[in-house]
This record gives C-alpha cells, sequence and structure tokens, in this order.
C-alpha cells in the first residue's frame, strides 16, 4: 500500500513539475487573446538570465515614463532561451522553437519582435543592415526603435520622444 501511495505522489509531483511552467505555444495562444480583445500588437521579447542587455531593456520598458505607452499599445511577453546549460530549466518550453521560426536563433540577445494577433511577424529587431539591435542605446538605435514603435502602435511623437530619452545612453 505504501508503495502504490509512494508511487501516486511520484506521478502526481512529475506532472506538477511539468506542468509548472506555461508552454510557449499556451502563452502565446493567451497573448493574442489578449491583443485581439484589447486591440494592441504582440511584443514577444526573447532574453536569458545571464543577458545584461536584456535586463537594462526589461528595466527601460518598465520605467514609470515608459511602462504605460508599451502596456497602451502591446501586449509584451517575455520568453527565456539560450540559457547555459545549468540552467536549461529557466528556459520557456518551445520558445527556442518559435525563436528559430522568427530568426532569431543566430541573432544576439535581446531578440523581439512584433506580431500582429494573428502571429504574422510586422517587425523584428534587426536593423537595416541585418544586424541584430537588441536593446537600443545609441541614438541611430534608439532611432530605429521608435521608428519601429511608431510603425506597430499609436503612439504619439512625444510619446516616442520620453521612449527614445529613457534608452538612448548619452556619452
Amino acid at each position: 500500500m505504501k508503495s502504490k501511495l509512494l508511487i501516486f505522489i511520484i506521478i502526481v509531483f512529475a506532472s506538477f513539475q511539468a506542468n509548472a511552467q506555461n508552454s510557449t505555444v499556451d502563452i502565446m495562444k493567451e497573448a493574442y487573446a489578449k491583443a485581439k480583445l484589447e486591440s494592441k500588437k504582440v511584443f514577444i521579447k526573447y532574453s536569458a538570465s545571464w543577458c545584461g542587455w536584456c535586463k537594462r531593456m526589461d528595466k527601460q520598458m518598465k520605467l514609470d515614463s515608459t511602462k504605460d505607452f508599451f502596456e497602451s499599445s502591446y501586449v509584451i511577453v517575455n520568453l527565456t532561451v539560450k540559457e547555459s546549460p545549468n540552467n536549461k530549466n529557466l528556459e520557456t518550453p518551445g520558445a527556442n522553437i518559435l525563436l528559430k521560426e522568427q530568426g532569431g536563433d543566430k541573432a544576439g540577445l535581446p531578440f523581439w519582435v512584433v506580431l500582429d494577433t494573428d502571429g504574422t511577424l510586422l517587425e523584428d529587431s534587426f536593423n537595416d543592415k541585418n544586424q541584430n539591435l537588441g536593446c537600443p542605446a545609441s541614438k541611430e538605435e534608439v532611432t530605429f526603435f521608435t521608428k519601429i514603435l511608431k510603425n506597430t502602435s499609436k503612439l504619439t511623437d512625444d510619446n516616442l520622444a520620453v521612449i527614445a530619452e529613457a534608452f538612448e545612453i548619452k556619452k
């Protein structure tokens, strides 16, 4: 009897662990539904725990001065990819597959895309030279980033100026 109980507990625990982290498919279904309901685009940011630029981009997007602008225009989805071998458990299940489908598997991090509510790619973080922009910091990068935001949202020039000010690293 004890062995059956132990097996049952192990199966329940294993099942709980497998479902503890939502799969990318589930996350994206929820994001598309929310974006449709709220008339927004979907902004996916791929990052990893070791990535300093990823953390900087998160911080800049969540500043008091910028957070409302991003959240009013986008359903923001953060997917964890490309973790070191000892942190593979942090990866979002299936995110590396989606990253590859969106052409970012060979790009550095962060890599980001903007999608419509049907999952059609509208923009990505590749600049005009086909280099991953990542977290914009220079004046040129921030200008490119805000152009993409303008093309995929209803943000005003004043809103975009606030975002540009927050992202640009002054020399």
